[in-house]
């Protein structure tokens, strides 16, 4: 479980086949030394599991699963990568509760600067739409963020200066692929409505 408030962005520095998944080597600017084998880091929103630790070097494996439906089947060697370390009982919750299981892939398709802050919109598969709501929570490669306007399947975020500096948001290009996960209470909210909805058309209270 995560926060979505970015502690590193990090960069990958080695990339190997295995079978069909991928081994990846991250440097990172984080503290390795309380990590240990089998500890689950968000990198770029996709909870991954390390599975080797060299100074300041882990290694985490990418499925067939997670590269099917994550912008990180496009990750290569020199690509950076937001980085938090899962959250520990009595930490502080800055942002939201993040998972780390990834429900899909947004692509940017305009970004704007407004005074000292930066708008950008993401067109997103229209499934997804009806968890997203204005002022609620969506982690955008790992951050943590605000929806500040929803139109038909682009929705609107901004980011403060700090934000777009201190993450690889501020590296994103138009038409970039970035990874989404949606609110888990607005999933299971959507969930109850729908089985209250089935219940209702079927007859029964």
């Amino acid at each position: 479980m995560f926060t979505g408030i970015i502690q590193d962005v990090g960069k990958i520095v080695s990339l190997d086949t295995k079978n069909k998944d991928i081994l990846l080597g991250i440097e990172t600017n984080l503290s390795l030394n309380k990590t240990h084998l089998g500890d689950s880091i968000s990198c770029s929103g996709i909870c991954l599991t390390v599975v080797a630790i060299n100074k300041n070097i882990f290694k985490v494996e990418l499925s067939q699963e997670t590269l099917n439906i994550t912008s990180a089947k496009n990750w290569k060697i020199g690509t950076k990568l937001n980085l938090e370390f899962s959250l520990l009982v009595g930490d502080q919750i800055g942002g939201h509760i993040v998972s780390g299981h990834i429900d899909g892939v947004s692509v940017l398709k305009s970004r704007e600067k407004i005074k000292g802050s930066y708008k950008l919109d993401f067109r997103v598969p229209k499934k997804f739409i009806k968890f997203i709501v204005n002022k609620g929570s969506i982690s955008i490669d790992g951050v943590s963020l605000t929806v500040n306007k929803i139109k038909e399947n682009i929705f609107s975020v901004n980011i403060i200066s700090h934000t777009f500096q201190n993450t690889t948001l501020g590296f994103l290009n138009i038409n970039d692929k970035v990874n989404i996960e949606v609110d888990t209470m607005a999933r299971y909210a959507v969930k109850l409505a729908e089985n209250y909805m089935k219940r209702i058309t079927n007859g029964k209270q």
